[in-house]
């Protein structure tokens, strides 16, 4: 079949790839000059800057996809675990460096909190658990149906392990510090949910984070990227970019093709792996899965303010990653999903991969990218992004003890506005939606299309959910749908008529 991808994010990288190699032409295409979707990267004055995704979790991920086209993660990039894997502030000279080894992470917590190592190893067993059961019968289903949640492995661990029962409490019945509790809670609130909000099920992400390690690949986070462009290419994808999609070009319930520019491209199946809501607004209303009210009613994750810094100095104090919470967690959490506005006093997060990685800078320079999760559609403007620039900054210099604002020799900002403009971000999300216990599993949107029987979604706003992972995860169910409804043979032809999914 004639098959037409729209998006070079890790979703729409990994349904091609996937599906060319199953035999089918398969063409990719992106909107922007730039593959990778939000992990696209660029240069300004000696710097390499990664725009998007800056955390390497989960490597196992990784490792299996590649396997799955005859490679390792070695053949493409050099990975290094990160020791320690991220700093937290709380306040002056107050903070903790996550070990990359576990007794040492276990003795961290038994230092902070007596008796809190015991309760951590129960925390990390359950998590554990979890992580395999999700990952080996829970991320790879389509989210269909609650049959697909029927196995007596699945409904035992539910049932031992509270997976729907809250996060926030549930760390909050182990652990009393607030240090801890911070620790703990972090995955969920710049992941894309409040802690009390989400379920258990995701005490996961700490067992990936914290016991599977912080990993980061040398040269950058769009090394990825043109890893995955590479297999694309290996197994005959064919990638325009520059190519926006303007309309899906829809007859009865059949997609015929695409249209970009004044290009119309015949299509036998398409698989839309941009932003969700801008994918249905390429169909004719009435064969779109859901309305605007139904996006206006979903709990988006956050968006994000961005700072893309040049530093002409080495910096102290910072490690590869750091997390500054000194400030209230749990304001912030309110003012980005129960009463959205910019918030008073951000938590906010700053990378410094040169601190790992000289290639990204010129010699004796840092490379510093700085995030402040915020609320989904908020108004952006300059103003507001200088202020909020001068306020983490503030905080920074202070808490890590140096000036940095005088040695800035490049800043570049990004927020609402760009998410926009440049990925037709709903409301100019980062992450995709929240996962609350409501957006969780069949309960987010369909991969397929109810009305139209060629049309299938993927990405961080359908399943499996958001971060790259389960981005490409997301391209490879989606791509197995299509592949075992139509295994290529002989007789198949361009114009094999799709049946029903």
């Amino acid at each position: 079949m004639n098959i037409r991808v729209i998006g070079s994010g890790f979703a729409g990288l990994s349904a091609a790839s996937f599906l060319a190699k199953a035999g089918h032409q398969v063409h990719l295409h992106e909107k922007n000059s730039c593959l990778g979707g939000r992990a696209r990267v660029f240069e300004a004055e000696g710097f390499t800057f990664d725009m998007g995704p800056s955390w390497y979790w989960m490597p196992d991920v990784f490792e299996k996809y590649f396997g799955r086209f005859g490679h390792q993660v070695s053949d493409f990039y050099d990975l290094v675990r990160l020791d320690p894997g991220f700093r937290m502030y709380f306040g002056e000279k107050d903070y903790l460096d996550l070990p990359a080894e576990t007794e040492a992470i276990e003795q961290m917590f038994e230092d902070v909190e007596p008796g809190s190592a015991d309760n951590l190893r129960k925390f990390m067993a359950e998590a554990e658990e979890k992580y395999h059961v999700s990952m080996s019968d829970l991320v790879y289903t389509p989210g269909l149906s609650i049959t697909e949640f029927l196995y007596p492995k699945v409904i035992k661990a539910g049932l031992r392990m509270n997976l729907l029962s809250s996060f926030g409490k549930y760390v909050r019945r182990l652990f009393k510090d607030p240090r801890l509790i911070a620790l703990m809670d972090f995955p969920v609130l710049f992941l894309g949910a409040s802690a009390q909000k989400t379920p258990a099920l995701y005490s996961m992400m700490n067992y990936a984070g914290m016991y599977m390690g912080t990993w980061y690949p040398m040269g950058g986070m769009h090394e990825i990227v043109k890893a995955f462009v590479r297999i694309a290419e290996e197994q005959g994808v064919n990638i325009h970019a520059d190519q926006e999609v303007n309309e899906i070009d829809v007859e009865g319930r059949m997609a015929k093709g695409l249209k970009v520019g004044s290009n119309n491209l015949a299509a036998d199946f398409v698989v839309a792996a941009g932003d969700y809501n801008h994918m249905e607004k390429l169909l004719p209303t009435s064969h779109r899965n859901y309305s605007e009210d139904y996006w206006d009613s979903r709990v988006m994750s956050p968006s994000s303010l961005l700072f893309y810094l040049g530093v002409d100095r080495k910096l102290t104090g910072l490690q590869h990653h750091t997390l500054f919470f000194d400030e209230s967690l749990e304001r912030h959490s309110d003012q980005i999903y129960v009463d959205p506005q910019w918030p008073d006093e951000p938590l906010f997060y700053a990378c410094c991969p040169s601190m790992t990685d000289p290639s990204v800078a010129p010699a004796g320079k840092e490379n510093l990218f700085l995030l402040v999760p915020l609320a989904a559609g908020l108004e952006d403007t300059p103003e507001l992004r200088e202020k909020y620039y001068i306020k983490i900054m503030d905080r920074l210099e202070r808490l890590t003890g140096q000036t940095v604002r005088e040695h800035v020799i490049y800043k570049r900002s990004y927020a609402h506005r760009d998410f926009i403009q440049d990925y037709h971000a709903y409301k100019g999300n980062a992450y995709g939606l929240a996962n609350t216990l409501r957006q969780t599993a069949i309960l987010k949107p369909k991969l397929i299309n109810k009305k139209i029987n060629n049309l299938l979604y993927a990405g961080q706003l359908t399943v499996p959910g958001p971060g790259v992972p389960p981005s490409i995860i997301s391209g490879e169910i989606v791509a197995d749908r299509i592949i075992r409804k139509y295994p290529l043979s002989p007789k198949t032809t361009r114009h094999h008529q799709a049946a029903s999914l």
